[in-house]
């Protein structure tokens, strides 16, 4: 906390009068920094539509809360009390970056998700599957839906059907069709489209294909 102003502000979901989520939108842009401590997992998307921070469950654990408050600094201070202009606010459904974790709706409940630990996405049957060393998990989020919301950086679509980040790819094996088959370290395969290999080729600094030569 500052001299004069407050940095991170800690709100359960359930408290007299208004609702945790109720006192997060009604602060105001630049204000301080929201996180959420609640044995309800469930409103974890709506808090961080709403601007958290993170969304911390019940009971917490010291390790876990510091986590956060540290998320909380990296933000930087509070800025309504000092009249600086701060950036507007992101509207429901914008990636979620920088949060630390990917709430990911599933049958049994929102799961919170380090993005690192996701190695690929695919869908079958009309149902997306999130892999990730948590374990699996069913969700109704669309591929599309997770390519906004993960890190450009490390996911790409690789598939119509497949979403991968390339730090858990093991090795790559090259198909009849001009593509790859990725292996990740968990030993899953994830088909790489033709098109999609001719990028992966020139992102890691590889030789062109047969195909793309002449």
């Amino acid at each position: 906390m500052r001299a004069g102003g407050v940095d991170v502000v800690l709100l359960d979901i359930h408290m007299p009068g208004l609702s945790g989520l109720d006192a997060l939108a009604l602060l105001p842009e630049g204000g301080p920094r929201v996180i959420l401590c609640t044995a309800h997992a469930e409103h974890a998307v709506q808090a961080f539509e709403h601007g958290a921070v993170d969304y911390v469950l019940k009971p917490v654990e010291p390790a876990r809360l510091q986590k956060a408050l540290e998320r909380a600094r990296a933000r930087g201070p509070a800025t309504a009390s000092t009249g600086a202009v701060s950036p507007p606010p992101k509207p429901p459904g914008t990636p979620v970056r920088g949060l630390g974790r990917l709430p990911i709706p599933t049958r049994q409940g929102i799961v919170l998700v380090d993005p690192e630990a996701i190695s690929h996405a695919s869908l079958e049957d009309e149902l997306v599957t999130v892999f990730t060393t948590q374990g699996d998990f069913l969700t109704d989020f669309t591929l599309n839906e997770l390519v906004e919301k993960l890190p450009s950086e490390h996911f790409h679509r690789v598939h119509r059907r497949a979403l991968l980040n390339l730090t858990h790819v093991a090795r790559l094996e090259p198909l009849d069709t001009g593509g790859y088959l990725a292996r990740t370290l968990r030993g899953h395969a994830v088909e790489v489209s033709r098109q999609s290999a001719r990028e992966l080729r020139r992102m890691l600094g590889l030789r062109r294909g047969a195909e793309e030569e002449g």
